[in-house]
């Protein structure tokens, strides 16, 4: 029989969209039928969303709830820019401050000295810099500031490199795992993120033959190359679509603007956009596509190409990152340069024999990235836990 323990849940939001944010929420959703559950975070949190867009059933009185006071975080909330490490480092300093009382202490926003020993998964490590380039922005620019901004965080937050190797670590993927480990030196396991179950599959025959493209809408996902690589597709099998879904913000609505306008460049009927699904329209989606295409080269683990794969759909993914151990090294499904994604691609949407090979290889791989799963691995870790 678990202890029930009183645990502290940190993230900056719970809110959706974002892989960060679904980790977060189905930790929570783990952790609240034996546990006294408290979340910390940067804005309040709002159960009905993330019920909708995540696929979880929680309820706003099974856990308690707090909000970095609005005098910690004035100066951030007044810059026009995401300032998300500042954000992060606010957050971890206020943390120390109001973790007496807890058992556990545990986050899913990367590497966090809580101060005392605590449970801490990491999507990508905060602290391993320079950043890879998926990660920077316009307002990254020039370095010279960057390593300014880089300072100041780390000022604010004040951590100990020390502290951040006592705690247990978590891991997306492998990947992940290998860098934290190399870079920082720290122990790491993976856990897989979770992924909601899918919707009931429609038969192989009835599914729409065209590829579908799923996750927030922003540079570094390369929705551009995946419309490239469908016209591509297109060429040779004439009845190809590209449906994309997504979600779209202040910060990249010109990047969305221009893929509409690549998109009516390759001409009427190529490219479909479908914004601010539920999890359960998502889900449909997914059961009514037979193939799925991810754009990002070093895609830390890849809930959007999991998640189809769990749905049945055959997906495929940039030959680097962790999102390759959802293809299972599959060599038939990776790729690097977009002109062998769409011969990659034609080959397999003119074989049936190999589409049944590959469905039988995404079907056995994808339960180790189920809720159930996860669940299950997060319970046993925490019960586990000894500060």
């Amino acid at each position: 029989m678990s202890r029930r323990r009183r645990v502290l849940l940190v993230q900056p939001s719970i809110q959706p969209p974002g892989g960060s944010s679904g980790v977060a929420a189905w930790l929570l959703q783990a952790l609240v039928p034996d546990h006294l559950v408290t979340v910390l975070s940067w804005q309040p949190v709002d159960v009905g969303p993330i019920n909708r867009f995540f696929g979880t059933h929680l309820g706003a009185s099974d856990f308690d709830t707090r909000v970095v006071p609005a005098s910690w975080r004035a100066l951030p909330e007044a810059c026009p820019l995401p300032l998300s490490l500042i954000r992060s480092s606010i957050l971890m300093r206020y943390t120390r401050r109001v973790s007496d009382g807890y058992d556990v202490i545990i986050g899913v926003n990367n590497e966090q000295d809580y101060g005392r020993r605590g449970i801490q998964y990491i999507h990508f490590p905060t602290y391993i810099r320079p950043r890879p380039a998926a990660d920077l922005r316009w307002y990254h620019q020039p370095k010279a500031l960057l390593g300014l901004y880089y300072d100041l965080a780390d000022r604010i937050a004040g951590f100990s490199l020390d502290r951040l190797r006592r705690n247990v670590t978590l891991t997306n993927s492998e990947w992940t795992a290998g860098h934290a480990r190399r870079m920082l030196g720290l122990d790491a396991r993976t856990v897989y993120p979770p992924v909601a179950d899918p919707a009931p599959p429609q038969p192989w025959e009835s599914r729409q033959p065209g590829l579908l493209a799923i996750g927030r809408i922003s540079p570094e996902k390369e929705y551009a190359r995946l419309i490239r690589i469908a016209a591509g597709v297109r060429a040779r099998v004439p009845d190809t679509t590209l449906t994309i879904i997504g979600t779209v913000d202040r910060h990249t609505r010109r990047y969305f603007q221009s893929l509409e306008r690549m998109a009516r460049e390759y001409g009427e009927g190529l490219v479909r956009f479908r914004l601010d699904l539920s999890s359960d329209e998502v889900r449909q989606a997914i059961a009514v596509h037979r193939y799925g295409v991810h754009g990002m080269r070093e895609e830390h683990f890849g809930m959007a190409p999991a998640e189809m794969a769990r749905g049945g759909a055959i997906v495929w993914v940039p030959r680097g990152g962790g999102q390759v151990e959802i293809a299972g090294d599959e060599p038939a499904l990776l790729y690097d340069e977009d002109d062998e994604a769409v011969e990659k691609i034609v080959r397999v949407m003119h074989d049936t024999a190999e589409q049944a090979r590959l469905r039988a290889h995404l079907a056995a791989r994808s339960e180790r990235f189920s809720t159930a799963r996860f669940i299950t691995e997060i319970r046993a870790i925490v019960e586990a836990f000894e500060g």
